[in-house]
């Protein structure tokens, strides 16, 4: 059976890559002529060098297990590939959290209990927060939000944790994100299994990290990947799927890993009838991420991935060397993540947030490199929120991190996305 994989982000390479081990004869369509989506590899200068930068500063995590298990199978080594941390926390003033090396879920109560800069009144509320949640089973009601669970916590950890957390896994500020998806993502990484906490961080672009390897994998298995091929249209004509670039081609199925107003614009014109999954695509709303690239010569934080304070003239969650990750020294990626605002605007904030909370660590005045907004990153993972599912039509199935399921609009989310959906075309 012929099998069409539109799109070639992580879902779609998933798929894709899953598909061609059922046995499928799998052609996948890419936009772009760089594979990864919103996870990608994109080209940028530094000091007058050529190097690889991402479309976005991205995190791994211990209990991403299907991630790993494919670039295991793809033949990337992750402990190569990922530089793993016990999760940490910490802020450019040497406060916050790290988990030591123990059994979950021992190293997170144990990380509670020595954060540093945490007066005793902030260690007891989470964890007197923290068993609250297991003893409910980290359940919640759907249209609670993770500040409604949170009522009670102190503001010092609620700052120094909950909210870094949530807007780095959910790209959901805590007052408007999902409360049963934030107490999913945290039993699974920081109260299942041990290491599930882990920070993993990419040490070469995000292209390189999956997508690459699983074209180059595609290709030898005999399947087809069309880089710079928009799909204009998809059209059922009797048993198969008629899939339109510059050219057209049947197909005996077809499966959408493309962003979900992609999705929508093919389904609509396929002419199917889809109107309860397009009605749940149009209701998603989208939060951005921006990737602020800035370099100093002597520019080198204390560990490879900094926490900051975050206001609204100082707007980066997170601060990554990239020169410890193996990219050029003095190159730092600072994270916006739900981000507002244009692109000049944020540079500027910025340039000066790293003037006014990384100064002692001497590195002199950073040179912008290079802005990247992604107005469309991820879906607004809302209380209650409803997202369509995998099935659309006969031999049609969708993908992505936005599909219906426990996770959040993650990395792992999307390759479990996309390995479900090739294995429902059996």
């Amino acid at each position: 059976m012929r099998v069409a994989v539109i799109g070639a982000g992580w879902a779609g390479c998933a798929a894709a890559v899953e598909a061609t081990r059922l046995g499928y004869q799998t052609t996948l369509f890419e936009t772009a002529r760089i594979p990864g989506g919103r996870a990608r590899r994109v080209g940028g200068t530094v000091a007058g060098e050529a190097v690889a930068l991402d479309n976005g500063q991205h995190i791994l995590i211990g209990a991403y297990a299907e991630t790993l298990r494919l670039m295991k199978d793809l033949g990337i080594d992750p402990d190569t590939a990922l530089l793993r941390l016990p999760l940490t926390l910490r802020f450019p003033d040497g406060s916050g959290l790290k988990l030591p090396n123990l059994p979950a879920p021992l190293d997170a109560l144990t990380g509670i209990i020595l954060a540093q800069g945490w007066s005793l009144a902030d260690k007891f509320s989470m964890l007197k927060t923290a068993v609250g949640w297991q003893l409910k089973k980290f359940q919640c009601e759907p249209g609670q939000s993770v500040a409604d669970l949170c009522r009670g916590l102190s503001p010092g950890a609620m700052a120094s944790l909950i909210e870094p957390l949530c807007v780095s896994a959910l790209n959901t500020p805590a007052e408007r994100a999902s409360g049963q998806v934030f107490l999913r993502v945290m039993h699974d990484s920081l109260f299942s299994e041990s290491g599930g906490s882990n920070l993993l961080l990419p040490r070469t672009d995000l292209s390189a990290l999956l997508p690459d390897a699983a074209l180059a994998w595609l290709s030898a298995q005999g399947g087809t990947a069309r880089l710079g091929a928009r799909v204009q249209s998809i059209a059922p004509v009797g048993s198969s799927w008629v899939v339109t670039t510059d050219v057209s081609a049947a197909f005996d199925c077809v499966v959408l890993a493309c962003p979900p107003n992609e999705a929508a614009r093919l389904i609509e014109g396929s002419g199917v009838a889809a109107e309860d999954w397009l009605a749940q695509a149009g209701g998603l709303q989208h939060e951005a991420l921006t990737t602020v690239y800035a370099w100093a010569p002597e520019a080198r934080l204390e560990q490879p991935m900094l926490a900051l304070p975050a206001e609204p003239n100082e707007p980066a969650q997170f601060v990554f060397d990239r020169g410890q990750l193996g990219g050029p020294a003095g190159l730092l990626a600072f994270v916006i993540s739900a981000s507002t605002g244009d692109s000049a605007a944020l540079t500027t904030q910025v340039l000066a947030q790293a003037k006014a909370q990384l100064w002692h660590l001497g590195m002199g005045p950073l040179e912008a490199v290079q802005t990247i907004v992604e107005k469309r990153a991820t879906f607004a993972c809302t209380p209650g929120l409803q997202r369509p599912g995998a099935d659309v039509a006969h031999g049609l199935w969708a993908c992505g991190d936005y599909i219906e399921g426990p996770y959040p609009a993650t990395l792992e989310g999307a390759v479990r996305s996309g390995l479900e959906a090739a294995r429902r075309l059996h």
